[in-house]
């Protein structure tokens, strides 16, 4: 699992050896200091920035991979983790390994991608619907195209804004994959995050606003204090005698903790919710504020006619973030890595038939 650290960044612990080393020495290469490959310095826009590893003081053999945390900025997150490549099993893989990973599904080959979980926020019912990983191996390629569609609706339309800025985003990485021969990637995802709230909330990027709103500790992993882990969700307290125990959750059940922030009523004649970024980047302010009571009457539709109906080129682009994660199966190589090319290509045709229908 991974969990959170309380200055903001997740934690993922390191995996037994050889994916664990093999994991952290990728990072390590990617972000080294000296770094002057221009392939490996374009990659880090495609990564979580990458922050050394960590340990816990009550348990320093313990190794955990500091990492960002993509969804810190939004208020609502909706996260998809899209497993990409022909093969998620390594070159060196057994031929028993090799066998279960086919079995897992079988179309991987033909398809080039499998969805390992979902988690979407429906604006209708303020309510979040998870999907795990059974749910996209029971994906065809004749009802692909619609499983993958849910991640993108709010409950009462299909978020095309979204669509449109997550295809720009895989095909950036596409071209990233096009122009580079010395790495092939096996078992690794794109995580995709956009923000589910129609609501217009001021969220300040501070630590002490996300403290609050995440109910994290000041301190590090005090007594009985709860970090919520991101996917694959766990919990870890720290106990009296400075022990730590974690209990682990299954599969994309949790994916991320819910959070809720109150946001005060503004009177306009007119509903806009064209977003404006500050200077530094780190304030979204919006020039009206819903709250739930607007969004359950009558406002609602007129919320939905400004935001989802104008043109698209009136629209602010959609935020959406699309990273690449999970490099225990990283590989050096001399060729382009054609598996996870066409797993890309396939997933930009997908989500584009989503868009034009």
């Amino acid at each position: 699992g991974i969990l959170q650290h309380p200055d903001g960044t997740v934690l993922k612990q390191l995996q037994p050896p050889p994916r664990g080393p093999r994991e952290q020495e990728f990072y390590n290469k990617v972000y080294d200091s000296d770094c002057c490959d221009s392939i490996l310095l374009e990659l880090r826009e495609y990564l979580p920035k990458y922050f050394g590893v960590w340990s816990p003081p009550t348990a320093p053999n313990d190794t955990y991979l500091k990492l960002e945390d993509v969804t810190r900025k939004f208020n609502k997150p909706c996260i998809m983790d899209v497993k990409i490549g022909q093969k998620s099993y390594d070159p060196y893989a057994s031929a028993e390994k090799i066998q279960q990973q086919v079995s897992k599904y079988p179309l991987m080959e033909e398809i080039g991608f499998l969805v390992l979980g979902m988690r979407v926020y429906h604006v209708s019912s303020d309510s979040y619907e998870t999907q795990n990983q059974h749910y996209g191996r029971s994906l065809t390629k004749e009802t692909v195209k619609d499983g993958i569609s849910k991640f993108f609706h709010s409950g009462y339309c299909l978020r095309k804004d979204v669509v449109a800025a997550s295809i720009q985003k895989v095909e950036k990485i596409l071209e990233w994959f096009e122009g580079q021969t010395q790495l092939n990637f096996y078992a690794s995802s794109l995580l995709f995050v956009y923000e589910g709230s129609c609501q217009a909330t001021t969220v300040r990027l501070s630590d002490v606003t996300l403290a609050e709103k995440r109910r994290v500790p000041k301190g590090l992993l005090s007594g009985g204090d709860v970090l919520e882990y991101n996917n694959n969700i766990n919990v870890i307290n720290s106990t009296e005698n400075g022990k730590i125990e974690a209990s682990v959750g299954k599969g994309l059940s949790k994916f991320y903790a819910l959070h809720k922030k109150a946001c005060s009523k503004r009177h306009h004649s007119q509903l806009s919710l064209k977003v404006e970024n500050s200077e530094q980047d780190n304030v979204w302010k919006t020039s009206t504020c819903i709250t739930q009571e607007h969004l359950n009457g009558n406002v609602l539709p007129q919320l939905e006619k400004v935001f989802y109906h104008v043109p698209a080129e009136t629209k602010e682009s959609a935020n959406v973030e699309v990273r690449m994660i999970d490099f225990a199966h990283v590989f050096p190589s001399n060729t382009k890595d054609e598996g996870y090319i066409y797993g890309l290509k396939n997933l930009i045709t997908v989500l584009q038939n989503i868009l034009d229908n």
